[in-house]
């Protein structure tokens, strides 16, 4: 034996089991709402593109059995990727997909993830609830859900724009 062969495997990080719900107002229509997700374009800006990042790849193909993947890069930090699958679309009403995301070859997390769209007298209420697993410690899932706010106000302001 080697011992590369005898060294213990690195321990896995533990897996941390959330689920966790941002709901969203907008003053658009629930047409309009839909779009946002819809057209490839208006996704990678609002969704991808960050002043903060190198955005390396982008592909989407959004309809049912379709696909997406986004590579991008933070300064100093390493190459972060999100493969996801569409699993549900219902026109202005529901988008349902799962996804993966890994920081170089670490698994960050798994998930699956609804967006309900909702017509109200204010506009849309738009439901995005995520079940997930993610193993980069104690404050990921919050760290997610903070993440997906922060996004969220994105698609708000390419709404308004």
């Amino acid at each position: 034996m080697t011992d590369a062969m005898m060294k213990p495997a690195p321990e896995a990080p533990g897996a941390i089991h959330s689920t966790f719900r941002v709901s969203r107002t907008y003053p658009q229509a629930p047409e309009r709402v839909f779009k946002a997700f819809e057209d490839t374009d208006l996704v990678r800006r609002w969704r991808v593109e960050d002043e903060n990042c190198k955005v390396l790849e982008f592909t989407y193909d959004f309809r049912v059995g379709g696909t997406e993947v986004s590579r991008f890069v933070f300064p100093g930090g390493p190459e972060i990727r999100l493969d996801a699958q569409f699993q549900d679309i219902v026109p202005n009403e529901r988008i349902i997909f799962s996804y993966r995301m890994l920081a170089g070859s670490m698994l960050l997390s798994v998930s699956l993830s609804t967006i309900e769209i909702k017509r109200s007298g204010r506009g849309t209420d738009l439901i995005f609830t995520e079940q997930g697993v993610y193993f980069e410690g104690p404050d990921s899932a919050k760290n997610r859900e903070e993440g997906t706010r922060f996004i969220l106000e994105k698609l708000a302001k390419e709404l308004a724009g």
